[in-house]
């Protein structure tokens, strides 16, 4: 591994070009637990730190945080809307339809920033609704999961939803940053559905330098059975990209691996981070711990040898850190023989 002394100089993560032409830096903040004033603050420090990545969603409950953290920084002139990337998720309660706009409509008040850059499906299995508010792990008297039998293929619904909320409530039409006709037509067959000669019309002679966003949605993938493995994945047409959520779980019983860490050059973390990256996977490591938030942005300095990445994929400890055993019963669970 080449070795190279930690600055504090701030360096932007580089990003990949997504199939409808927007840039999605490949190292984010990941948001989870991260709220009130606390969870405000650390977002503020990613920003300063470098992060123009943001990773929440609407079971987080922290959208507003993030929201106001965000604001702040952009009131500040450190950053402008158009140099973040937000993402944001749909829950399991809202994949019926009748939800979707409601629930995307939620997530777009609590952020507050003009728009999303990307809606995801949180998961591809659905649970009871029970309202917006609570019940978002809706239980029996048993404490079992309630599911929905509304089945994820209905993301391409939900997709139809929210593009006639953005025409309509907000006279947004998701296109392709460098779009012409035939790439408007690509990325609104996504979504399986016509449009009229007057509604192609109207697209073609839209301004196509106008700021709006493609929302998009995932197939997860829960397969962490080695150390090498991702969480989940999401598909941009025929362009798909690794994210890699690095978990708040010690390995090796909170030891540190052996071959990582490179005494006080670099931290365990560091190398876990910088080994996605290199493997094309977009990271979301999550902290509210101001230091860390600062260390696992500073993993642009140092680049992994073909012997260090070796080492690390044969560091399997056949874990996995969501193996979300409750959700076996479902009937539209993927995994037929799933022996976790």
């Amino acid at each position: 591994m080449k070795r190279f002394l930690s600055t504090a100089k701030m360096v932007l993560a580089p990003t990949v070009k997504l199939n409808n032409g927007y840039e999605m830096p490949v190292l984010g903040l990941g948001t989870y637990l991260a709220k009130n004033r606390e969870g405000v603050e650390a977002i503020k420090t990613a920003v300063d730190a470098g992060y123009r990545h943001f990773d929440t969603a609407y079971f987080y409950g922290n959208e507003k945080e993030v929201g106001e953290a965000l604001r702040a920084k952009i009131a500040e002139g450190k950053v402008k809307r158009e140099d973040l990337f937000v993402v944001t998720k749909l829950w399991n309660c809202f994949h019926d339809p009748a939800h979707v706009e409601t629930a995307f409509k939620k997530s777009m008040e609590n952020l507050n920033l003009e728009y999303i850059d990307l809606y995801l499906m949180h998961m591809p299995i659905g649970y009871e609704f029970r309202g917006y508010e609570k019940d978002l792990f809706p239980t029996d008297k048993d404490g079992n999961l309630c599911f929905s039998d509304v089945d994820y293929k209905y993301g391409k619904t939900s997709g139809q939803v929210i593009l006639k909320y953005l025409i309509q409530e907000l006279g947004v039409v998701p296109i392709p940053k460098s779009a012409n006709s035939e790439r408007i037509k690509q990325n609104i067959d996504i979504f399986d559905f016509t449009l009229s000669p007057e509604d192609c019309q109207y697209l073609e002679s839209l301004n196509c330098n106008h700021r709006s966003n493609p929302f998009l949605f995932t197939n997860t993938i829960h397969s962490m059975r080695n150390f090498k493995s991702t969480e989940a994945a999401f598909s941009f047409k025929k362009t798909v990209k690794m994210v890699a959520k690095i978990p708040t779980v010690k390995l090796n019983n909170g030891k540190e691996m052996p071959i990582l860490g490179l005494g006080t050059w670099k931290e365990v973390a560091q190398v876990l981070i910088r080994y996605q990256i290199e493997k094309g996977n977009i990271v979301i490591p999550k902290s509210v711990t101001k230091s860390r938030i600062i260390s696992n942005a500073n993993v642009f300095d140092f680049q992994l040898s073909k012997e260090d990445i070796a080492a690390i994929d044969a560091l399997d400890c056949n874990g996995r850190f969501v193996p979300l055993t409750n959700q076996r019963d479902h009937k539209y669970h993927p995994f037929a023989n799933d022996e976790f």
